[in-house]
């Protein structure tokens, strides 16, 4: 008889220093518990899995009408802290001894963030992200929004009014050179930001 195996593990949001142990539950259809220890490695995005299943689920038996090895095993994985919600952590100090986030990290977190592009310069890697809005006044009601935003983060992006009624946004870490875990960070919190009444009306055609 096949014997699924679901596996929670719970990870502890501010610790992702593989020098963790956290503990990982592992919960039979056997109506058996198992406690196992796993150590935690430095993964920015953390991992997915399925849903746990509901207890209906669990006392039909569906895992005997499961097609499968006998040892397969389902794992229920939290997901880090910094995958789930970028624009609630705060950025922190940066060392110049620091290395600057490479470009295959880079091209991972940009999916986190919306309408940010990557630059590679020669000064180190940039996000860059542009709007056009109505008219210049717009322009700089939208560079107060992001002031407003980042201020307390303490790490400013470059901004720039551009043409009457385009803005454009630049962050790097100058200190390292590059990209910082600080920069997706307010790249995350700048998308928060309305824009809805500041971007130009669409044309409607008849």
């Amino acid at each position: 008889m096949a014997t699924t195996h679901l596996s929670l593990c719970l990870l502890h949001p501010r610790l992702s220093s593989p020098c963790h142990n956290f503990p990982e539950f592992s919960v039979l259809t056997q109506s058996r518990l198992v406690l196992r220890t796993r150590a935690l490695g430095n993964d920015m995005l953390g991992d997915f899995g399925a849903r746990d299943p509901f207890p209906a689920e669990i006392e039909s038996g569906f895992a005997d009408k499961v097609l499968g090895n006998v040892d397969t095993e389902h794992k229920i994985l939290i997901p880090t802290l910094s995958s789930l919600s970028l624009s609630q952590q705060e950025c922190i100090s940066l060392s110049p001894l620091q290395q600057p986030m490479s470009f295959d990290d880079a091209q991972k977190l940009l999916k986190k963030v919306i309408g940010w592009r990557l630059l590679d310069e020669e000064g180190g890697l940039k996000l860059q992200c542009l709007w056009k809005l109505k008219d210049f006044k717009c322009g700089v009601e939208l560079i107060n929004r992001i002031y407003k935003v980042v201020e307390a983060s303490g790490h400013f992006p470059n901004l720039h009014l551009e043409q009457s009624n385009r803005v454009r946004a630049e962050l790097w870490s100058a200190s390292i050179g590059g990209l910082s875990m600080n920069d997706f960070i307010v790249a995350a919190k700048i998308d928060e930001i309305k824009t809805s009444d500041l971007a130009p009306r669409k044309r409607i055609w008849a």
